[in-house]
């Protein structure tokens, strides 16, 4: 089985600038409306064995929640399923924020 990667808020922040990457927020409606991190799409976790996860064969993709609980078990799933390089980033949205980048609204 195909294990995921833990990416580190500055080292996500460098790849979305040099590489094109699928970017999932896995948050609840609630969380999302207090702002995503650029270029995010939003599936909540519960949505995550339902997607087409061929879209994301030979990818990055990195996913994240609140704190990286949620978004650590979305990406083992996915990485259990398809080939791809799948990552988790590390204290999810909270530690994007504390590295002082930017939030978007959805």
């Amino acid at each position: 089985m195909k294990k995921h990667q833990d990416i580190e808020a500055v080292a996500l922040f460098n790849m979305l600038k040099s590489q094109s990457i699928a970017l999932i927020d896995v948050r609840n409606d609630d969380e999302v409306a207090r702002g995503i991190i650029p270029g995010a799409n939003y599936v909540t976790l519960s949505l995550i064995p339902t997607l087409d996860l061929s879209q994301f064969e030979n990818k990055t993709v990195v996913f994240y929640c609140h704190s990286g609980i949620r978004s650590g078990q979305a990406a083992a799933f996915v990485a259990g399923q398809i080939d791809a390089s799948i990552y988790n980033l590390r204290g999810g949205i909270l530690a994007w924020g504390s590295a002082g980048f930017d939030f978007a609204s959805l």
